[in-house]
């Protein structure tokens, strides 16, 4: 995270998978002390493994140490609930969620099931809550409610269509559909060597394949509410191990196909990166995370920071 921020970036995300990863609040705590600007926040955390107050505190705790340094990431909850064998949480209780670890991070009175609570400790609090979101009804519910999008993929065809799913759901809430912060997520891969990349990337497409795999089953292969380019691919998946989520060399991806890991990610010279970033942000994406779990994590970091960032900010 250090070494992120002196190459010029700006936030720092981490898994929050209790049973996978380690507790990322805790990490947060150390990389706040040790970095100067960086903004720090889970991609994702969700309304059921922790209550909404002890969520809403955490937050507020860290702001309150370090100058509202944190940002919110949250969705429904596909691994961490899963290998804790619970189903991942409903859109109703995600969107109830939200306002709620808002509200009381801030310092402001909330409703947690009929019971009033405010965290009467926090002053001038601000938690920036974004959702992750891939169908129609997640896209419509983070225009309505989430101060930011989270969609995690680089894909430009899928890109535009979730950004308008969500900008169209906030005007018709009436908020300002410019307010909606806009982040695309994927990993980045940068050197020459396109056959090793896609496999250190491979296992994107099959944590992004769970999500779409839920598509499938709610709305149907040919409903025609989520676009082809998205599920296709699943038609080949056979199960999936959450024992590999998220690492390189997951064998569980054997179903997604080298073309598949091309349009989610990003991969070969920065050149390549530059010119697919310049696409997105045509697109209205506000920012880009990047994933950086492979065998390169420096040496993308690195070369993020010395020619890709400053192609962007010029």
């Amino acid at each position: 995270m250090r070494r992120a921020e002196r190459n010029g970036f700006r936030y720092g995300w981490t898994f929050d998978s209790a049973v996978l990863w380690q507790e990322p609040f805790v990490i947060y705590s150390r990389v706040l002390e040790h970095t100067e600007r960086l903004i720090v926040g889970p991609m994702v955390t969700n309304p059921s493994t922790r209550t909404w107050e002890v969520t809403a505190s955490t937050f507020a705790t860290l702001n309150e140490m370090y100058g509202n340094r944190t940002v919110c990431g949250i969705g429904r909850g596909d691994s961490a609930m899963r290998v804790a064998g619970r189903k991942p949480n409903t859109l109703a209780r995600l969107g109830e969620a939200i306002g709620v670890i808002r509200d009381l991070a801030e310092g402001r009175e909330a409703d947690i099931g009929g019971q009033r609570i405010r965290l009467p400790w926090v002053k001038d609090g601000r938690l920036p809550v974004w959702m992750a979101a891939y169908g129609p009804r997640a896209l419509e519910l983070a225009g309505q409610k989430a101060d930011g999008f989270i969609l995690q993929l680089a894909d430009p065809f899928l890109t535009e269509w979730m950004v308008k799913a969500v900008r169209t759901a906030a005007s018709d809430a009436g908020r300002d559909p410019e307010s909606v912060t806009i982040c695309v997520a994927a990993p980045a891969y940068v050197g020459e060597d396109l056959a090793h990349a896609r496999e250190q990337c491979r296992w994107f497409g099959g944590m992004v394949g769970n999500h779409v795999a839920d598509l499938v089953a709610r709305y149907g292969e040919d409903s025609g509410l989520v676009p082809e380019a998205l599920t296709a691919y699943v038609k080949q998946r056979q199960g999936y191990d959450y024992s590999h989520h998220g690492r390189a060399g997951n064998p569980d991806t054997a179903f997604v196909p080298d073309e598949i890991v091309d349009r989610f990610c990003l991969l070969g010279p920065a050149e390549a990166h530059i010119e697919k970033l310049r696409a997105l942000r045509a697109l209205g994406v506000d920012q880009f995370a990047v994933y950086d779990m492979h065998d390169a994590k420096e040496a993308t970091i690195d070369a993020y920071g010395a020619e890709v960032i400053p192609a962007l900010s010029s």
